[in-house]
């Protein structure tokens, strides 16, 4: 799959997963993977959570963890959830496209 637009797409299925509840970044991951997301690196996925943070989308805040280290959890702000508005908005918009697209060139195949 295209690398930009992965990422794209990834940042507004990580803002709408975390305007649903406040949320670390381990578990973030975890709820990916059960929507299908599979094997997204680290590399790509905590530049994410720090781009979305430097935009002003996201806060954190730091939890002691019963398991380790420090646990960083995140909530969307109301820039954050303003922005994730205007993403479900755009993506409707470009996959109503897209689907037009794609069944009207199988329309020329059958």
């Amino acid at each position: 799959m295209d690398t930009q637009l992965m990422k794209g797409m990834l940042e507004g299925c990580i803002l709408s997963l975390i305007s649903r509840k406040e949320t670390y970044g381990y578990e973030l991951m975890m709820e990916l993977e059960r929507y299908g997301f599979d094997h997204i690196a680290e590399g790509t996925f905590y530049p994410i959570l720090t781009r979305l943070q430097k935009k002003k989308y996201l806060t954190c805040r730091k939890v002691k963890s019963e398991a380790g280290p420090y646990r960083k959890y995140y909530k969307v702000t109301q820039e954050g959830q303003l922005y994730l508005e205007a993403f479900i908005k755009s993506y409707q918009s470009i996959t109503q496209i897209v689907d037009k697209v794609v069944e009207d060139s199988n329309d020329c195949w059958i």
